[in-house]
Protein backbone atom coordinates (compact mmCIF):
# COMPACT_ATOMS: atom_id res chain seq x y z
CA UNK A 1 0.00 0.00 0.00
CA UNK A 2 1.22 3.10 -0.75
CA UNK A 3 1.84 5.76 1.71
CA UNK A 4 -0.68 8.52 0.60
CA UNK A 5 -3.24 5.61 0.18
CA UNK A 6 -2.55 4.70 3.89
CA UNK A 7 -2.95 8.35 5.15
CA UNK A 8 -6.61 8.44 3.64
CA UNK A 9 -7.53 5.22 4.89
CA UNK A 10 -6.35 6.16 8.32
CA UNK A 11 -8.83 9.44 7.88
CA UNK A 12 -11.32 7.52 6.60
CA UNK A 13 -11.55 5.16 9.51
CA UNK A 14 -10.86 7.76 12.34
CA UNK A 15 -13.87 9.10 10.74
CA UNK A 16 -15.84 6.33 11.61
CA UNK A 17 -14.81 6.55 15.14
CA UNK A 18 -12.11 3.61 14.71
CA UNK A 19 -9.16 4.18 15.91
CA UNK A 20 -6.21 3.82 13.21
CA UNK A 21 -3.00 5.00 12.68
CA UNK A 22 -0.69 4.61 9.44
CA UNK A 23 1.89 1.34 10.05
CA UNK A 24 5.52 1.94 8.94
CA UNK A 25 7.78 -1.13 9.48
CA UNK A 26 11.72 0.77 10.10
CA UNK A 27 13.90 0.71 7.47
CA UNK A 28 11.42 -0.69 4.44
CA UNK A 29 9.23 1.19 2.16
CA UNK A 30 6.29 -0.48 3.38
CA UNK A 31 3.34 0.88 4.36
CA UNK A 32 0.21 -0.69 6.13
CA UNK A 33 -2.65 0.59 8.02
CA UNK A 34 -2.83 -0.37 12.19
CA UNK A 35 -6.48 -1.01 13.58
CA UNK A 36 -6.76 -1.47 17.34
CA UNK A 37 -9.55 -3.83 18.54
CA UNK A 38 -11.12 -3.00 21.40
CA UNK A 39 -10.69 -6.09 23.64
CA UNK A 40 -6.61 -5.55 23.39
CA UNK A 41 -5.95 -7.00 19.75
CA UNK A 42 -5.03 -5.12 16.36
CA UNK A 43 -4.71 -5.90 13.30
CA UNK A 44 -2.15 -4.87 10.83
CA UNK A 45 -3.43 -4.43 7.16
CA UNK A 46 -1.11 -4.84 4.00
CA UNK A 47 2.22 -3.84 5.52
CA UNK A 48 3.87 -6.57 3.73
CA UNK A 49 4.28 -5.29 0.42
CA UNK A 50 2.82 -7.89 -1.65
CA UNK A 51 -0.30 -7.29 -3.75
CA UNK A 52 -3.80 -7.67 -2.45
CA UNK A 53 -5.38 -6.67 1.02
CA UNK A 54 -4.96 -9.36 3.99
CA UNK A 55 -4.16 -8.56 7.92
CA UNK A 56 -2.48 -10.00 10.52
CA UNK A 57 -4.13 -9.84 13.97
CA UNK A 58 -1.73 -9.52 17.16
CA UNK A 59 -2.14 -9.75 20.71
CA UNK A 60 0.59 -8.19 22.22
CA UNK A 61 3.07 -8.82 19.12
CA UNK A 62 1.94 -12.23 18.90
CA UNK A 63 0.23 -13.47 15.84
CA UNK A 64 -3.35 -14.20 16.89
CA UNK A 65 -5.37 -14.26 13.90
CA UNK A 66 -5.07 -13.86 10.04
CA UNK A 67 -7.45 -11.92 7.54
CA UNK A 68 -6.88 -14.27 4.28
CA UNK A 69 -6.20 -12.24 1.11
CA UNK A 70 -9.22 -10.13 -0.46
CA UNK A 71 -9.50 -11.60 -4.08
CA UNK A 72 -9.29 -8.35 -6.73
CA UNK A 73 -8.27 -6.03 -3.73
CA UNK A 74 -5.13 -4.42 -5.77
CA UNK A 75 -6.31 -2.34 -7.38
CA UNK A 76 -8.89 -0.71 -4.55
CA UNK A 77 -9.49 3.00 -3.89
CA UNK A 78 -8.76 3.80 -0.07
CA UNK A 79 -12.84 4.60 0.17
CA UNK A 80 -12.92 0.81 -0.57
CA UNK A 81 -10.56 -0.57 1.78
CA UNK A 82 -11.82 1.71 4.48
CA UNK A 83 -15.04 -0.27 4.02
CA UNK A 84 -13.50 -3.40 4.19
CA UNK A 85 -11.52 -2.56 6.59
CA UNK A 86 -14.41 -0.85 8.97
CA UNK A 87 -16.58 -4.27 7.73
CA UNK A 88 -14.50 -6.84 8.87
CA UNK A 89 -15.47 -9.40 11.43
CA UNK A 90 -12.43 -10.42 13.42
CA UNK A 91 -13.52 -12.90 15.51
CA UNK A 92 -15.04 -14.98 12.69
CA UNK A 93 -14.04 -18.60 12.77
CA UNK A 94 -11.39 -19.62 9.24
CA UNK A 95 -13.11 -20.78 6.52
CA UNK A 96 -13.45 -24.79 6.29
CA UNK A 97 -10.57 -26.57 4.67
CA UNK A 98 -11.36 -28.05 1.41
CA UNK A 99 -12.77 -31.96 1.12
CA UNK A 100 -9.65 -33.75 0.46
CA UNK A 101 -10.05 -36.10 -2.87
CA UNK A 102 -7.76 -38.39 -1.88
CA UNK A 103 -9.50 -41.62 0.23
CA UNK A 104 -8.09 -42.43 3.28
CA UNK A 105 -5.42 -44.93 3.38
CA UNK A 106 -4.23 -47.24 6.02
CA UNK A 107 -1.71 -46.67 8.14
CA UNK A 108 1.36 -48.28 7.32
CA UNK A 109 2.44 -51.35 9.00
CA UNK A 110 5.45 -51.24 10.70
CA UNK A 111 9.16 -51.91 9.52
CA UNK A 112 10.79 -54.94 10.78
CA UNK A 113 13.76 -54.65 8.34
CA UNK A 114 16.90 -57.78 9.66
CA UNK A 115 19.98 -57.18 7.67
CA UNK A 116 21.10 -59.81 5.61
CA UNK A 117 23.34 -62.22 6.68
CA UNK A 118 27.36 -60.96 6.23
CA UNK A 119 26.01 -57.48 5.82
CA UNK A 120 25.63 -54.90 8.77
CA UNK A 121 23.58 -51.97 8.93
CA UNK A 122 24.09 -48.41 8.66
CA UNK A 123 23.66 -47.89 12.53
CA UNK A 124 26.30 -51.16 13.33
CA UNK A 125 28.44 -49.35 11.20
CA UNK A 126 28.48 -46.24 12.81
CA UNK A 127 28.51 -47.41 16.42
CA UNK A 128 31.55 -47.11 18.12
CA UNK A 129 33.54 -50.11 19.17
Amino acid sequence: MEEAVAGEVVELLRARRIFANVNRRAGVYNVGVRVVIPDGREAIWDNDGAAGLEAMVLRDGVLVGFVPQIPDSDDLDAASIARIIADADYDAPPPPAPPSTRSPQQPPAPRTEVAPAGRTSWRDRLRRR
